[in-house]
């Protein structure tokens, strides 16, 4: 059986001149991030620093192909990539752009010894050992290799107004997708099938993928907080959790919300209501300068009233932007402090061998003196 489709809303080696006509954001915000990074090199004792992470490279350049390298110089930052993204980089990029005739580490060694570059800091989480020992082998005498990551990643924690815009926009496709789907589930449908709906509804109101991979389980498999959709057939009696993300304009959503099939019974009735608690608890902890850790525990002391805290096994929230799950991340032994702009779920969950699990999720931002919830629907449960 398939589920009936409704019609989506329609209102839904050679250097490159730097050019940014079709850029995501405007080139003055990409130039106002690479030289905060340059501004900062010379007190961590660095001379450049090497980005090769994909979010961090579109962070900072604008660029969303899938091979590059970005040095970036105190007075200068160069992308490398390859021909097949020669059109694409100047479309994109407003800095300097290489392409590189063969493998991009050749030109972008001749480029640290052009520039007579010693302390090259390089992000080690995000670099393969066989990327970094090729890399170390090939560079000058007396230049070398510095462990310094996570500082873009930091950056990238307090959102611009334009990141929030855009993490904005990508709920509320998110939300639209889930609010088209959910009239078309009844008994007998896969929970292949209704991730298979989700996703080419948000696909169609303007996402250009999901952030993550869609989850959709039924019965006692709710209790699998990360299970993927299998070919079991809904049945009355069920609930059902469903947690999904649109990937848009390169900013990921998460949002998590729960089916019933059938008359729920007094104990989902209880253990949704805790949960639905547990999450308000937790948004109303939310505001600048809040503890990450005083956060979950907000949620965590709810459940706990109701005895089901030990059956809260993950985390309260994490961040999310131009990836789905960013620093900062909200569990019990987190020692961080939210910082107003900041853009993070709040999703505590309940899972029950042989009975199922309940999480409830939106995205929110951090403000001032609070939060504003992006997800705009509802959290009640939606009875099938």
């Amino acid at each position: 059986m398939s589920i009936k489709r409704l019609q989506p809303n329609s209102s839904v080696g050679q250097a490159l001149s730097p050019a940014n006509p079709a850029a995501a954001e405007p080139a003055s915000e990409f130039d106002e991030r690479r030289h905060a990074v340059a501004a900062s090199l010379a007190g961590r004792k660095l001379d450049a620093l090497l980005v090769s992470f994909g979010p961090n490279l579109r962070y900072l350049a604008g660029f969303t192909g899938s091979n590059a390298l970005l040095l970036l110089l105190p007075g200068q930052s160069i992308l490398f990539t390859d021909p097949r993204y020669q059109i694409q980089a100047a479309q994109e990029v407003s800095c300097t752009v290489t392409i590189a005739k063969g493998p991009l580490e050749a030109d972008l060694v001749a480029a640290i010894g052009r520039h007579r570059v010693k302390r090259i800091g390089y992000e080690p989480a995000l670099i393969s050992c066989e990327a970094f020992r090729s890399l170390e082998s090939r560079l000058p005498a007396k230049a070398s290799l510095v462990a310094a990551g996570g500082s873009v990643e930091r950056m990238r924690m307090v959102k611009s107004p334009s990141e929030i815009d855009r993490i904005r926009r990508s709920v509320l496709t998110n939300s639209r997708a889930f609010e088209q789907t959910v009239p078309g589930v009844r008994a007998g449908i896969t929970e292949q099938d209704l991730a298979a709906e989700l996703e080419y509804r948000m696909r169609r109101l303007g996402a250009e993928k999901p952030s993550f991979e869609t989850i959709v389980a039924a019965g006692v498999r709710s209790a699998l907080p990360h299970a993927q959709p299998t070919a079991a057939r809904l049945q009355l009696g069920q609930l059902v959790v469903v947690d999904m993300g649109a990937l848009q304009e390169g900013y990921a959503s998460d949002m998590t919300r729960m089916l019933y099939l059938g008359t729920p019974t007094a104990k989902v009735k209880r253990t949704y209501r805790a949960v639905l608690e547990a999450q308000l608890a937790g948004i109303d902890a939310v505001r600048a300068g809040a503890r990450t850790a005083h956060v979950d525990a907000a949620a965590r002391d709810v459940l706990k009233r109701y005895c089901l805290d030990r059956a809260f096994i993950h985390s309260t929230g994490h961040g999310l932007g131009l990836e789905i799950h960013e620093p900062p991340r909200l569990g019990k032994s987190d020692k961080g402090r939210l910082q107003a702009g900041m853009a993070i779920t709040i999703e505590p969950g309940v899972y029950l061998e042989n009975f199922g699990g309940i999480r409830i999720e939106d995205t929110v931002v951090v403000t001032e003196n609070g939060c504003e919830i992006l997800t705009p629907t509802s959290k009640e449960l939606r009875v099938i």
